[in-house]
């Protein structure tokens, strides 16, 4: 598989983190916990920095889910939910994803989702698209196999992996489909990539502060509380890490995650990086603040009550 090289210089100002309002889609395994809905509500409830042009259904198997294709419809249920509560029309908006994970790099899943996100990159004006995704990265691979020249039109914002310094890199997102991720690294696309375990983990709340900050918050706060406290029936002494809104974070406020530029990482048989100096570069986060961000979204849904 050629795609297109894009020259450094380029990727290079791709990969500034952006100051000014920006153009982005949502790609969201929504139904396989519940940082994701915390993550979607966050972006919509963003319009002055965020232009939420699309949301997509990711596919994931875990014990909530009967195999890959019934979490992306699950997961597709669970944003007509999120809109619902926001008042929000899900027509030509929410779209379903790949039916299952990527088998290799000659067989793309040509979801709605994947001819979508395809067609609203290549029609995309000088500024980039942004790809914010938060599960199984196989609706954006797909679409990248499908049309390779949207490398030259998208920046992938990417909650996948852990930090480089961690033991090994068997997270949910990236372990899910690895030929997916093995292309988002190889391919050239400008990333962004936001670690979990060593980075994101530090994005805990508790169900007290989520009674004294969400709750309350409208139908979507209180639709958000709902499921904080059913996720663990013992919540005594307990902090739940909100992984995903660190990727809406970073477009909003780039100060609330610090990031640097390092070479796009090689992801071996054994789910471990390698590491090459001859790779291209990509924009790796290395912490959050925590504060900042919970506050931000605290304060978007009391505004918005």
């Amino acid at each position: 598989m050629r795609f297109p090289v894009i020259p450094d210089a380029l990727r290079l100002e791709r990969l500034q983190p952006p100051t000014d309002k920006v153009s982005m889609v949502l790609d969201t395994d929504t139904y396989n916990e519940i940082d994701d809905q915390f993550a979607l509500v966050h972006a919509l409830l963003s319009p002055e920095r965020l232009d939420v042009e699309a949301v997509y259904a990711a596919p994931f198997h875990n014990e909530r889910s009967t195999d890959a294709a019934d979490g992306m419809e699950k997961s597709y249920e669970e944003i007509l939910r999120l809109l619902d509560r926001l008042d929000l029309s899900p027509d030509g908006f929410a779209l379903r994803g790949s039916p299952g994970f990527l088998p290799d790099w000659d067989h793309p899943h040509r979801s709605e989702a994947a001819l979508d996100l395809i067609e609203r990159a290549m029609a995309a004006s000088d500024e980039p698209l942004y790809v914010v995704a938060i599960g199984a990265i196989t609706n954006v691979a797909s679409a990248i196999l499908i049309e390779p020249g949207i490398v030259e039109h998208i920046v992938v914002v990417w909650l996948g992996g852990h930090a480089r310094h961690w033991p090994h890199t068997r997270e949910f997102n990236l372990g899910q489909d690895i030929q997916s991720a093995r292309l988002v690294f190889d391919c050239g696309v400008p990333l962004v990539r936001i670690p979990c375990l060593g980075v994101t983990s530090h994005l805990l709340t508790t169900l007290p502060e989520i009674e004294r900050y969400v709750q309350g918050r409208g139908v979507i706060g209180d639709y958000l509380a709902e499921i904080f406290k059913g996720y663990h029936a013992d919540q005594y002494a307990r902090s739940k890490v909100i992984w995903d809104i660190a990727a809406i974070a970073y477009l909003l406020d780039a100060d609330w995650v610090p990031t640097d530029l390092v070479h796009s990482p090689i992801v071996t048989d054994q789910a471990t990086w390698s590491f090459a100096p001859s790779r291209h570069l990509i924009r790796c986060a290395r912490s959050v603040d925590r504060d900042a961000i919970f506050r931000d979204l605290f304060t978007k849904l009391e505004r918005h009550a």
